[in-house]
């Protein structure tokens, strides 16, 4: 269905995305990819990297005059440093560094790397673990999410604890707020916790450490059914959990209230289910499975805690390791860096998050053209309701039973709403 190949190091001349899988007429625009990666670079304790380094975005192939054309997109993130600072160290020309970084950092990919690919120094590890490569997985789900809208799903994400600070649980925004996110330099909804979620980076950066956290990634008006039952590798929350671990720094996801419905009796951890007679839906009360049962969305608000470790390079390096040339006992090398990156991997999260449930979507519905894939998404839904609708009379279904009213153009959770080309 939808797939996508990123490539390219920090430090190197531009980072290179591939997206294939996606139908004609989407439009899309470097603006639009802009402006996510943007957020991307937001959130008190990031570096001076961030202040002085643009994103270049260019759209090499698969668009034209704003739309995609079905065949493979491909868009560039030059390095607006490049020419500038790097192009002797990171020439892809026969050559040799001037200087070998043999201190590896614990907590990083350096040591590993270094051993796994036979390398003496690791910048050969370090420009690619690195992560400023999330930037091109930013751009791939700045598409997805332009395709998701024309469903009515909104993905977004809010930061829940920095540090040792934790947010309200009452503080999750709903889709009409999601855009009002940015605006706190945490990406905190909580006024309390941003003060002091603030006051904590302050402290980390005199220190000289570094902060981790967790993000809640939320999507509004996923439909019912993405995801299967049926294999280990279909299942929606399977797919979310591997793709939103492989941010660099994240070492623990949880769909929904996930480790916290482990220690409560049954009575207390699953999602009551009702019906609404007056929109002819079923509802769960809460939101204890993350909008996921049995590997399958089931139309409610999707919720997954991503947690991210503190950064393994610290600005007074402290963390004791050993130099590879010598085998003496040091502290690692310092690279420039933040004090937390927490807000940005929430954005590079609902990046992750878009990708799978576009995947999904794609798989679910199909569809060569924009029109074709909005099409196919608002029958299924409008043959989900009319199911719903139906009473059971003597043991069988009865289509009488309940008049049916749904506009078939009208989608599911949300999309009458929607984008329609």
């Amino acid at each position: 269905m939808l797939r996508y190949l990123t490539a390219g190091e920090s430090h190197g001349k531009a980072l290179v995305v591939i997206l294939e899988g996606l139908p004609s007429g989407l439009p899309i625009t470097v603006d639009d990819i802009g402006a996510e990666l943007a957020r991307r670079r937001l959130g008190f304790g990031r570096g001076p990297r961030m202040k002085f380094e643009a994103d270049e975005v260019t759209i090499l192939a698969g668009v034209r005059h704003g739309v995609t054309l079905g065949s493979p997109v491909a868009i560039e993130i030059g390095n607006s440093e490049w020419e500038r600072k790097w192009t002797e160290e990171m020439s892809p020309h026969p050559g040799a560094t001037s200087q070998r970084l043999t201190t590896p950092r614990p907590g990083h990919a350096d040591l590993t790397g270094m051993q796994k690919y036979a390398f003496d120094d690791a910048r050969n590890v370090l420009e690619r673990a690195s992560a400023r490569e999330t930037a091109a997985r930013v751009a791939a789900g700045a598409v997805a999410k332009a395709l998701l809208r024309h469903l009515g799903v909104e993905i977004g994400s809010h930061i829940v604890q920095l540090g040792s600070v934790r947010a309200s649980v009452a503080a999750r925004p709903g889709p009409d707020q999601l855009a009002d996110v940015d605006n706190s330099e945490v990406r905190c909804t909580d006024p309390a916790a941003e003060a002091a979620m603030i006051t904590a980076i302050k402290a980390a950066q005199k220190a000289g450490d570094s902060l981790g956290g967790v993000a809640e990634v939320v999507a509004y008006g996923v439909p019912v059914g993405l995801g299967s039952h049926v294999h280990w590798d279909r299942r929606l929350d399977g797919r979310l959990a591997q793709a939103l671990l492989s941010i660099q720094a994240v070492k623990g996801v949880e769909i929904g209230d996930g480790f916290d419905v482990a220690g409560r009796p049954g009575s207390e951890a699953h999602d009551a289910i009702t019906f609404d007679a007056e929109t002819g839906e079923y509802r769960r009360i809460t939101a204890n499975a993350g909008g996921i049962e049995g590997g399958m969305s089931t139309g409610e608000v999707l919720v997954a805690h991503v947690a991210m470790k503190p950064l393994a390079t610290l600005n007074k390096p402290v963390l004791a390791t050993v130099d590879t040339a010598t085998k003496d006992a040091t502290v690692s090398f310092k690279e420039r860096t933040d004090v937390t990156a927490v807000p940005a991997m929430g954005v590079v999260a609902e990046a992750m998050a878009a990708l799978v449930l576009a995947d999904e979507a794609l798989r679910k519905f199909g569809g060569d053209s924009l029109g074709e894939f909005v099409r196919n998404h608002d029958t299924y839904c409008v043959q989900v309701r009319e199911q719903t609708a139906q009473l059971d009379v003597a043991g069988g279904l009865d289509p009488e039973a309940v008049p049916l009213n749904w506009d078939a153009d009208q989608a599911f959770d949300g999309g009458a709403s929607a984008p329609r080309t």
